[in-house]
């Protein structure tokens, strides 16, 4: 229950961000944010944990601010496979990163 929460509330993240800030980011529809939102979370369960363990060094270094590239790297990664979504730059998917990680932790259910 939890990964499908998460997923449509990065769906509906997708979809207001667009709105929003339509020069950073394109989305092609509802459909193509609920693949996109879907890749995403295997993503994060699959590829994140072996890149997080590959740079600890650096993350300890940073800080953990390098938390946040790599945030930013899993929504690139996304986009290799979802086609209907377009980022304008890195950056941009750093503030989507940031912002899809406040809503999942505000709005999430982190108690299980």
């Amino acid at each position: 229950m939890n990964f499908l929460r998460k997923v449509l509330l990065t769906t509906v993240v997708f979809m207001v961000y667009a709105q929003f800030f339509p020069g950073q980011l394109y989305v092609a529809g509802w459909a193509t944010a609920l693949v996109g939102a879907l890749v995403l979370g295997v993503l994060n369960g699959l590829v994140r944990p072996i890149i997080k363990l590959f740079s600890l060094p650096l993350t300890i270094l940073t800080l953990g601010l390098f938390l946040l590239v790599i945030n930013g790297f899993m929504l690139e990664i996304m986009t290799w496979f979802v086609s209907g979504i377009v980022f304008s730059s890195f950056g941009a998917m750093m503030v989507l990163a940031i912002v899809i990680s406040l809503v999942n932790m505000w709005l999430g259910d982190n108690h299980d």
